[in-house]
């Protein structure tokens, strides 16, 4: 089943390489969409693809990379669009 979620990652996770290892850590899963920074100082995401392994990733982003500090996830499902070819850091 094909499950659409939007994220937004809370802490310090800018200028720690979030965005480009999150967009690693999704192509490596096969999973299409977005991640960008906010003006608020958060990361943005959008995970579509298989349920369990957008999971995976959701679960990944408690932690991100070695040197983010994750305070907060938040997860919203939305409804899938197949409307992505690939996953891209949008700027």
């Amino acid at each position: 089943m094909i499950t659409n979620v939007h994220v937004i990652i809370s802490g310090i996770v800018q200028g720690v390489w979030f965005r480009a290892s999150t967009k690693q850590k999704a192509e490596q899963l096969g999973l299409n969409g977005w991640v960008r920074n906010t003006s608020e100082g958060n990361v943005e995401a959008i995970f579509e693809g298989e349920e369990d392994t957008v999971k995976e990733m959701v679960d990944w982003c408690h932690c991100g990379p070695p040197s983010a500090q994750v305070e907060h996830v938040k997860v919203k499902n939305q409804d899938s669009t197949n409307g992505f070819e690939s996953f891209s850091i949008k700027y």
